[in-house]
């Protein structure tokens, strides 16, 4: 059994004001009721009552909430509309990148966004897109002056290797750590074996400059570095992927400038050709297999089926049941279509799911409404009391009917909006699942591997295997009290 999706929400209001008219209460009570809907259990509130929403990163609270995503004690955020997270748009893409890095879910109910579900995630998309135009933007203005700065010798950025340090504008070799670079060299050219080589320098008492141990990966950076023989490149490699990884550049844009050996060129070349010579000898590495439906297999005893040999066939290992791979690939393909032929049922449900809202809706417009009205009657007996025109007898026995009244229709205002909310959400999410499935049928043959594992990962729940039967879950929950079942399609394994 899957546990629950633990989340935690954030209330944020910017003055007094805020809070009195729109309180964190309310807020907290509709987020709590659109979790309760999902089935997803709310282990933190986040706080910020009459913060500003310029600049949230470095309030506590704002902190104390990253950590817990980072942690993953919580896996989802829910707020009542992007504004009230972070009015910075710089902060709000950095939160949308340390979410989807972690893997964890915004959900504003405002504007209808639940990364959790398919449709909610082209937010990350977009989010994603925003945030490279703003870096190509920032790199386009800088990347000019880079080889200039490099041919004159200036410092870019970055730490110097091992051996060297900068001073200012002047990069010189370090004394102290030289002599363990030349080592390094040495060491490698004597046993020819990286491994070997970090753990000699490691029982030595070496250390990298940050107190690591050495590894057979530093070891082989250092060795390949051109500085250690009087070469210092500059502006030759670019970071991609939001810094997580780097890649060359072209030779073309390379910037060599001369600097002090710490090893002859001797040294240098044969650590470097026998680093080359073990790569050539290496056996590559075939492809890894990936079946399109890897992961969703199930067996009926509970155990997840794979493809354990050459032989393209998902088994159980414990009851070995199987079925082969492209037999199940036709099935998955035929059940999207039978999927599809629900067209005017969907239709209904959408409008039903539709209806349901809009009368949600309204009803919350006229307890709105009905809400200012009995306000404006409390503020008028308030005055009448002041003018001493009645009584406080007479002020309590039309005053407190009033005030329970508008504490009634309160309640009902966040349990109406978060019923609100999770229509909107489901139903576009719905809608959104109903087209990729149309054009993974219709266009499946022409679709890249990629791109067909990455729409079966939006729309499908499980496959189990039976003995005789195939049942196909599909991710497609139009309203919330009414699911499409995809059905069982029989195959003899």
């Amino acid at each position: 059994m899957e546990s629950k999706k633990n989340v935690g929400i954030w209330i944020r209001v910017s003055t007094d004001l805020q809070v009195q008219g729109d309180s964190p209460e309310h807020h907290e009570k509709r987020a709590q009721l659109y979790a309760e809907a999902k089935g997803w259990e709310v282990i933190s509130v986040y706080r910020l009552d009459a913060m500003s929403g310029k600049s949230v990163k470095d309030y506590p609270e704002t902190k104390r909430m990253l950590k817990d995503i980072q942690e993953g004690k919580i896996s989802g955020l829910i707020f009542s509309k992007l504004a009230r997270l972070a009015r910075n748009t710089k902060e709000l893409l950095e939160f949308a990148e340390i979410f989807r890095t972690y893997n964890a879910d915004l959900i504003s109910l405002a504007e209808s966004i639940d990364t959790s579900t398919p449709a909610g995630r082209l937010f990350y998309t977009m989010i994603a897109a925003m945030a490279q135009w703003e870096r190509e933007e920032i790199v386009e203005r800088i990347t000019a002056s880079v080889p200039i700065r490099a041919r004159m010798g200036k410092r870019l950025g970055g730490h110097s290797p091992l051996g060297y340090r900068w001073e200012g504008n002047e990069f010189l070799v370090d004394e102290t750590e030289a002599p363990v670079r030349k080592l390094l060299y040495e060491i490698f050219a004597k046993n020819k074996r990286k491994k070997r080589t970090a753990t000699e320098l490691n029982n030595l008492g070496y250390r990298t400059r940050n107190g690591s141990k050495f590894t057979d990966t530093t070891v082989v950076r250092l060795l390949r570095d051109t500085t250690a023989k009087g070469i210092r490149r500059a502006n030759y490699t670019k970071t991609i992927e939001s810094g997580k990884r780097w890649v060359m550049r072209p030779q073309s844009e390379w910037v060599e400038l001369p600097c002090a050996p710490i090893v002859s060129e001797e040294l240098w070349n044969e650590c470097n050709a026998i680093l080359l010579q073990q790569e050539q000898q290496r056996t590559p590495k075939g492809p890894k297999t990936v079946h399109l439906l890897s992961g969703y297999v199930h067996c009926t005893c509970g155990s997840k089926m794979y493809v354990f040999t050459e032989s393209p066939v998902y088994k159980c290992k414990k009851c070995k049941k199987k079925i082969a791979v492209t037999d199940l690939d036709e099935i998955f393909h035929e059940q999207l279509k039978s999927f599809l032929l629900a067209d005017v049922d969907l239709a209904t449900i959408m409008e039903q799911s539709s209806a349901t809202c809009t009368e949600k809706e309204s009803l919350l417009k006229t307890i709105t409404t009905d809400q200012q009205k009995l306000r404006k009657k409390m503020n008028d007996l308030v005055t009448l009391r002041l003018d001493g025109e009645i009584s406080k007898d007479e002020f309590a026995v039309y005053f407190k009917p009033l005030e329970e009244q508008v504490r009634q229709l309160e309640n009902q205002i966040p349990v109406l909006q978060a019923e609100i909310d999770f229509l909107k959400i489901e139903s576009l999410s719905s809608e959104t699942v109903h087209e990729e499935a149309k054009d993974l049928y219709h266009n499946w043959k022409n679709l890249p591997f990629d791109e067909k594992r990455a729409i079966i990962e939006t729309i499908t729940e499980k496959i189990i295997i039976d003995a005789d039967s195939i049942d196909i879950s599909l991710s497609y929950l139009p309203a919330p009290h009414l699911s499409i079942n995809a059905g069982k399609r029989q195959c003899n394994n």
